[in-house]
């Protein structure tokens, strides 16, 4: 998708971090305007004319979290991306839980910042009544849940399914065994089981291994739907 005059807030207090982004930011055309604290941030991000909002967790004066939880709460909508420093599994789920749409660690690689910020604010740009979820060349049809590779019919049980739909709903995003399974299996306490495990083995073959995009063992952290190996 072309960048050109998307407005992009970054809140981020780490000065260099902030001035390298912003540069990348505005070579891919990007209309990009920062801020280096949370009480700042705050104020601008309750502008509902963000495109996207890149935000850090740690942050003086008020927190990321608490920025994110204000907007929530205001009834914006802007697709937030976090970017901190924070990876243990907990702090993931607690940042999607509270309202992030992706969750990027520090230190990253520019062309991924850059990949994640596209496939948000293309998600935002469909229309919130969409029927079809779409990433690379995998469909989702969600009402009648079918799913169709190279516009082919794949045969996936609903299990599967479900699982699918978790990872199209969050492309490029490291999910963790606790979050599948507390997200799509309804699962709120720890469970001994080989159950995602066994689920990911399964989809994978469903959708073909040698194909992308396809999903990926990020070791120690969880599976990532993404289109490279």
């Amino acid at each position: 998708m072309t960048c050109d005059g998307k407005r992009v807030l970054m809140i981020e207090d780490d000065l260099s971090l902030l001035s390298h982004a912003i540069g990348a930011m505005e070579e891919w055309g990007m209309d990009v305007t920062m801020a280096s604290d949370g009480a700042t941030g705050q104020i601008l991000a309750l502008d509902a004319g963000w495109d996207c909002i890149v935000l850090d967790r740690r942050l003086p004066m008020t927190d990321g979290l608490s920025i994110l939880k204000s907007m929530r709460v205001a009834g914006l909508e802007t697709p937030v991306l976090f970017l901190t420093t924070m990876d243990g599994i907990r702090d993931r789920v607690e940042g999607l839980r509270s309202g992030a749409d992706d969750y990027l660690v520090k230190p990253f690689a520019l062309p991924e910042l850059r990949a994640r910020i596209e496939t948000l604010m293309r998600r935002a740009d469909q229309p919130a009544n969409r029927t079809r979820l779409v990433f690379g060349d995998l469909e989702l049809d969600l009402v009648r849940r079918e799913v169709f590779r190279r516009g082919v019919k794949l045969y996936i049980q609903s299990q599967e399914l479900a699982l699918l739909e978790y990872f199209m709903r969050h492309p490029l995003t490291v999910l963790s065994r606790t979050m599948l399974l507390q997200n799509v299996w309804g699962m709120d306490f720890p469970v001994h089981t080989n159950l995602v495990e066994t689920h990911i083995s399964r989809l994978r073959e469903r959708l073909g291994r040698d194909a992308a995009p396809v999903l990926h063992t990020v070791k120690g952290q969880g599976y990532v739907l993404r289109h490279d190996g």
